[in-house]
């Protein structure tokens, strides 16, 4: 009798382990390693069933005070469960040398307090799956540093931006707010 309840549950966390990660958008399906960090980050635990900005970065690029206006606009929305993740890429050959350099200009220069991953590939055959799931799905791969994709709470990308497109910029800000009231 009791060889049941022990397989019942054992059968459960298979089974319904399987429909969590059925559940997960196919764009949220990958782990990244955390910037100044030895954990990875799930994508799907982190960000899953959330809006979410997600842009690719470099520490000396002109766009880098951009910074500054991601980490306000995540300050403004994360009550309502916004997120941002910044992937740092030297695919345009502006990233710092060093992931500690990276981590430096971020956290402390900018105090940037959102998700940052180690630097990644964004573009071409190198490109990190979830870059290249981003590319499928918005037909856009990223021209420069700070190209931004707005995702929904469906892991859809709703909306994409250059890196001309500052923070809060109404245009952005208003894909943002689409993202908010989207339907898990």
């Amino acid at each position: 009798m009791k060889v049941l309840p022990v397989l019942s549950l054992t059968l459960l966390a298979l089974f319904g382990g399987q429909a969590l990660a059925a559940e997960c958008p196919a764009l949220l399906q990958h782990e990244l390693p955390k910037l100044r960090s030895k954990e990875t980050l799930d994508l799907c635990q982190q960000f899953g069933g959330k809006p979410l900005l997600i842009v690719n970065t470099a520490s000396h690029c002109g766009f880098t005070p951009q910074f500054k206006g991601l980490e306000a606009l995540y300050k403004r929305y994360k009550d309502q469960g916004f997120e941002v993740l910044g992937v740092p890429s030297d695919d345009f050959k502006q990233e710092a040398a060093s992931a500690e350099e990276t981590a430096k200009v971020c956290f402390v220069n900018y105090g940037v307090t959102f998700a940052m991953t180690q630097p990644q590939h964004v573009t071409g055959d190198q490109a990190t799956p979830l870059y290249r799931e981003l590319i499928a799905q918005s037909g856009q791969s990223p021209r420069w540093n700070f190209y931004k994709y707005v995702v929904d709470r469906q892991g859809k990308v709703i909306a994409h931006f250059s890196s001309l497109t500052k923070p809060d910029d109404p245009d952005l800000i208003e894909a943002v707010e689409r993202a908010l009231e989207s339907k898990p």
